[in-house]
């Protein structure tokens, strides 16, 4: 028997989370599946199913999806389709002792035209439940499963859960199946649970109905796990083979369903974990804006308080070059298809005056700064107009190449 150790922190059942928390958790709960069917040998694969016409109203035989959002505008909020909740309810109105319930079929002519009537009345609310026999509603239940066009454990999943049986340790088969239940979708995972809770109720009278948990698994096995969607190839295996391996994984579902809707503390953990991480790159991403606003601010005020009325705007074609090592420390250049680098160096040291430091033209180069680039010094040969037009948004700046 599985018990959960105790967490002061209190455990996480699915609901309890905020959606953007349950992604994490849906994304993780596949590595974590996938990792642990990798180590045990057993191929983890989602499986993609042919594609099937599916009706878009009605009662059998139509989408989880479609059913609930046709349930929704009768009763707002509904997550498990109307028509499953009451077939449940109706078999337990008469009493969960008949001996045989869910194994003895009900009369196949009478379901069909049942579920005709059912398919005309029910949303109408002028079907007759009276009429109905607890077998035949049984039988209706397990039919309704079987009809979904998707499988109640999905095309993607319905291997894996195959394959919980083929992990050699319960602890294994346990933890496998919790996170396959994480990665089912929303409406199969509520209406899931209602029906392995119903079929729990009904064990629980197994002394007068003789429906004990082997017994109901192995009737209710081949209503979840059948479907030909795959072709013949990947799940039509010998029926008895099949039968017998997946009425071992419902059985064991039944049994441990309580613990099949707590989300695994370790999960739980690295979701605390990626929200941490995330508060904290937001936090430095805030701090660098703030410190690049900042940064563009004073350099606003700076250029301000440095600009001369001829230094305002630079019209098109022409560059401004800055030069704080020399007498001339800025100059407007109008670029032409000649111009080059060593050209813009020599018309700055031309204009030196005497009271500064004379540096010689091999001395200091000019600098393509910012823009596409880091920093780069400048090859005397380099043609600034093409230059510009590579990297129009660089800072063109002269300097000695030790400072």
């Amino acid at each position: 028997n599985f018990r959960l150790p105790k967490d002061k922190t209190g455990t996480t059942k699915i609901g309890d989370l905020a959606p953007q928390d349950m992604k994490k958790v849906y994304s993780l709960a596949l590595i974590e599946l996938t990792a642990l069917y990798d180590i045990l040998g057993t191929e983890f694969k989602q499986q993609k199913a042919v594609k099937i016409k599916t009706k878009d109203s009605g009662l059998f035989g139509v989408p989880l999806s479609v059913l609930l959002e046709q349930d929704q505008k009768k009763v707002p909020g509904t997550k498990i389709p109307l028509i499953f909740q009451k077939l449940i309810a109706q078999i337990e109105e008469a009493t969960l002792e008949t001996e045989g319930l869910l194994r003895i079929p009900g009369v196949a002519t009478r379901v069909k035209s049942l579920c005709q009537e059912l398919e005309a009345k029910f949303y109408e609310g002028t079907f007759n439940w009276e009429n109905v026999k607890q077998h035949d509603a049984a039988s209706l239940l397990k039919l309704f499963i079987r009809e979904l066009p998707q499988p109640l454990l999905t095309v993607e999943y319905l291997k894996a859960f195959q394959d919980v049986q083929n992990l050699p340790m319960k602890e294994q088969q346990l933890q496998a199946l919790t996170l396959l239940v994480l990665l089912l979708p929303e409406a199969n995972r509520d209406t899931l649970k209602v029906l392995l809770e119903f079929l729990q109720r009904v064990i629980d009278h197994q002394d007068k109905n003789k429906m004990t948990l082997k017994n109901v698994a192995m009737v209710m096995a081949p209503n979840l796990f059948t479907f030909h969607g795959f072709g013949s190839k990947t799940i039509e295996q010998s029926e008895f083979v099949m039968a017998a391996g997946t009425a071992y994984v419902m059985r064991f579902m039944i049994e441990y369903q309580k613990l099949l809707w707590i989300i695994p503390k370790f999960i739980v953990n690295q979701v605390r974990k990626q929200n941490t991480e995330s508060q904290k790159k937001e936090k430095k991403d805030k701090a660098m804006k703030k410190l690049l606003k900042k940064m563009a601010y004073d350099r606003e005020k700076h250029e301000k308080q440095e600009k001369t009325p001829n230094d305002a705007d630079v019209p098109q074609g022409v560059i401004r070059v800055q030069a704080p090592q020399l007498s001339k420390v800025s100059m407007a250049i109008q670029l032409t298809e000649e111009l080059k680098a060593g050209d813009i160096v020599a018309r700055f040291l031309s204009q030196q005056s005497g009271n500064v430091q004379t540096l010689k033209k091999e001395e200091v180069f000019l600098y393509e700064i910012g823009g596409n680039i880091g920093e780069r010094c400048l090859d005397g040969d380099t043609y600034m107009k093409d230059l510009y037009q590579l990297n129009p948004n660089a800072e063109w700046v002269i300097k000695s190449k030790q400072s």
